[in-house]
């Protein structure tokens, strides 16, 4: 090859992807946040980032839903506050949790911790054998088998639960906030995978349909959605499929759900929430990867300073 006949064209011709006005911003030392992200550089992640915070806030301004699914872990690194105080400020719509997360924020409310290690107690066949959260937990599941009792999901069940015991750290608690504030959260659970189901306290009729009505619920919820914004924060398998499935209900009954967003967050790719929370669903798609315990804060203080 002969490179002096190697072709070229002016730079100002060119399309460019980086530019200086994109580019971070040195802070400056006690600097507030609103300036942190400011100066944030305006690429990739960050223009994830702000597109997510400006559909909820536009969200929540018209009045549409916004719905955050939450995997268990979003709970475990202490994140529940920060979701209450946007359930207050109306922010936050509804909440779908899996079974893990039901029960990790039902312990910090009744016991002030939660969260074993699971392989030291898998040993001596321990693991999941706490006595009072397999009990109160199954009582609350229970009271749907009375026939003199209204049917609520479980989420309402397990928030009323921790009503009527006056539960010492109850204002850490989204299943006991939820409940006073009546925004519905929704628990959505597979046999099997969670610690409570191998008590014989439990009754398994009335997990199943308690689990079922807040499908129901759900689907209310997501039929909605129009304008709205979903969330899957951590969750890779179960509330992914929830979603869909909710999705396809409300979709089949002649709701129109087409012109949403939808977001995960998570600190790795996963398959069903690229599929079934980003790709599938059509409408804008954003993606946040990180660490929870930053990412969603971050989020959250964004928000804030927009409110």
């Amino acid at each position: 090859m002969d490179l002096k006949k190697i072709k070229t064209y002016s730079a100002k011709s060119r399309k460019h992807k980086v530019a200086l006005s994109a580019l971070a911003r040195a802070g400056k030392k006690n600097s507030r946040f609103s300036d942190f992200y400011d100066d944030l550089p305006d690429f990739l992640a960050v223009k994830e980032l702000k597109s997510t915070v400006s559909a909820i806030l536009k969200s929540h301004k018209a009045g549409k839903p916004v719905v955050f699914g939450l995997g268990a872990h979003v709970i475990k690194v202490g994140l529940s506050p920060i979701l209450i105080d946007l359930m207050k400020k109306k922010v936050i719509d509804c909440i779908a949790l899996n079974g893990a997360g039901a029960i990790h924020d039902f312990e910090l409310a009744t016991l002030g911790h939660t969260s074993e290690d699971v392989g030291e107690n898998l040993k001596t066949g321990m693991f999941g054998m706490v006595r009072e959260t397999l009990t109160d937990m199954n009582e609350a599941i229970a009271e749907l088998s009375d026939p003199s009792y209204e049917p609520r999901g479980l989420g309402a069940l397990l928030g009323k639960k921790l009503l009527k015991m006056k539960v010492p750290y109850r204002e850490k608690s989204i299943l006991y906030n939820a409940y006073e504030l009546d925004i519905p959260v929704t628990v959505h659970v597979a046999i099997g995978t969670d610690t409570i189901h191998m008590s014989p306290k439990l009754d398994p009729r009335a997990l199943g349909e308690a689990s079922y009505l807040d499908f129901e619920i759900l689907c209310g919820m997501i039929s909605k959605l129009q304008g709205g914004v979903y969330l899957n924060v951590g969750s890779a398998v179960i509330l992914p499929e929830v979603f869909l499935k909710a999705l396809t209900v409300a979709r089949n009954l002649g709701y129109k759900v087409n012109d949403f967003t939808t977001v995960n967050m998570d600190m790795l790719q996963h398959y069903r929430p690229r599929q079934n929370v980003l790709k599938r669903p059509g409408g804008k798609a954003y993606s946040l990867i990180g660490h929870h315990e930053i990412m969603v804060p971050l989020l959250y203080q964004a928000l804030l300073e927009e409110l």
